[in-house]
């Protein structure tokens, strides 16, 4: 996608159609502002994934949406496939996700949890110091291999 404030409407609608995951308004909001200046792949008007580099070898997928009535029909994996592809190319060995840890008994990050491992994901850590107590944030590592 390469207009900033296309990357940050498609992202705000996406994210607002997913209450179950992105909840909370600030951060909502955060993720909106920061998309409009990272690298995004959309499929269409129906799902996002925006990356953002921390260092020469490793970056995070930033945020991820697909809309509920698109679900289950592999956009989810067309755009992890590209984001991969993308990394590849600039030589980058790592990527990161954080998602909600599993001391959480939240069943759609189970489901999220789930379709990162089913994609190569392993997890490493969980933290509470990153979103809090109550928000305990599992840190996902793949290895991307040239």
């Amino acid at each position: 996608m390469e207009e900033p404030e296309a990357r940050s409407e498609l992202g705000r609608e996406i994210l607002t159609a997913l209450p179950d995951w992105f909840g909370i308004e600030e951060a909502v909001d955060a993720y909106i502002r920061d998309v409009a200046g990272l690298p995004t792949f959309a499929a269409g008007r129906d799902g996002f994934l925006s990356l953002k580099r921390h260092t020469e070898a490793a970056a995070e997928i930033y945020v991820m949406g697909v809309r509920p009535e698109s679900r289950r029909r592999g956009l989810g994996t067309a755009l992890l496939e590209a984001a991969e592809s993308f990394l590849r190319e600039r030589e980058i060995e790592f990527l990161q996700v954080k998602t909600l840890g599993p001391s959480d008994p939240s069943e759609h990050y189970a489901e999220t949890r789930s379709f990162y491992a089913a994609h190569g994901f392993r997890p490493l850590e969980e933290l509470t110091a990153i979103w809090g107590e109550e928000n305990p944030c599992l840190i996902m590592v793949k290895r991307l291999t040239p």
